[in-house]
């Protein structure tokens, strides 16, 4: 039996679950690998949807393709159930099961809620751990113990193809007592929680966890809709193949640089102004971090700061740089002040 995750209406071709697992989970590890989570991302996107193995998925795609017959027993009305057919739980079902016990003092079971999370909300966004429903109780707890004939984990686990169980059996594998993506992924959270004396800085440690949450989660969305869109517009894999090789900040630094050079130094300001842009020129130089800049109004922060963001870039073989300005307030400062 093939196990359907998409289909594309222009040409009526698939892509097995098999298929979509697999590539999202490569996708999703690329991602995590820019902060050290590479085994981390790879089992988020191959447990994402790993629900669309349950019979009650493939009956709602099959129904939407036409493939079953409206007076079968099994058709199901897609229209009026899309989004309604869970496949997101036997995922993090899956993955909270295998990581809980491991660790003597609940790292299993933390790194399995924040994986679990991850997959839990991937098509309704980051579920409220604190929230409770007045009927459920716990919202995520909910989820997490949501019975067999609603999630299907089992029937999925039956259903999926060998090659993906052996995969994800490889990287659950205990090395020396515990699994390696979870030492992978526990080297990164420690950090984050700090030592058990520093009760004051709690608050802050569980941001640093939650911050890091919300990381996991954003691979896995960018890798799933990437995928799914790339499927079914597989020119968007090739235009983002042709162009997945890392950008060529020389030519960014000498046309800003070529700019600069055409600044005179008219009056002691323009001197003060130089001054600060070299300075965020050498502090280009140094290791990654958070770096603030306090200029007034005036300093040239806009030209010394993309200096410093461009020769960053290239020092460390960055990717992208996000500029984000408040444009909109600043407009409307400068009409406050005229009217």
């Amino acid at each position: 039996m093939i196990f359907i995750a998409h289909h594309r209406e222009t040409d009526l071709q698939v892509q097995t679950v098999a298929q979509h697992l697999s590539e999202t989970g490569e996708l999703c590890s690329g991602f995590a690998k820019k902060i050290g989570l590479e085994q981390t991302g790879l089992i988020l996107g191959l447990l994402h949807d790993f629900g669309k193995y349950s019979q009650a998925f493939q009956h709602y795609i099959q129904s939407a393709q036409g493939l079953i017959d409206p007076d079968n027993v099994c058709f199901v009305d897609a229209k009026a159930n899309k989004g309604k057919i869970d496949h997101a739980t036997a995922g993090a079902q899956y993955l909270y099961e295998a990581l809980k016990n491991y660790g003597g003092q609940g790292q299993g079971e933390l790194c399995g809620q924040l994986l679990a999370l991850c997959i839990a909300s991937h098509h309704s966004g980051l579920i409220d751990v604190l929230a409770a429903d007045f009927n459920k109780g716990n919202i995520f707890n909910t989820r997490i113990q949501k019975p067999e004939d609603k999630a299907h984990l089992q029937e999925c686990r039956n259903n999926a193809e060998p090659e993906i169980i052996n995969h994800l059996n490889q990287l659950l594998k205990p090395a020396e007592g515990t699994p390696q993506l979870l030492k992978e992924l526990l080297q990164k959270i420690f950090p984050l929680l700090g030592s058990s004396h520093e009760t004051a800085n709690t608050t802050i440690n569980s941001f640093n966890v939650g911050f890091l949450t919300r990381f996991l989660f954003s691979c896995l969305i960018d890798a799933d809709r990437l995928n799914s869109a790339e499927f079914s517009e597989p020119r968007r894999l090739q235009e983002r193949l042709s162009r997945s090789v890392k950008p060529d900040w020389d030519i960014a630094i000498t046309r800003l640089e070529n700019k600069l050079a055409t600044f005179s130094v008219r009056n002691p300001i323009d001197t003060i102004r130089q001054n600060i842009s070299l300075d965020c020129l050498k502090k280009a130089k140094e290791k990654q971090g958070i770096y603030s800049l306090t200029v007034p109004t005036g300093g040239g922060k806009t030209y010394a700061s993309l200096r410093y963001a461009l020769h960053h870039a290239k020092q460390h073989q960055c990717e992208h740089i996000f500029y984000i300005i408040p444009f909109t307030s600043i407009i409307e400062q400068k009409c406050a002040g005229h009217s």
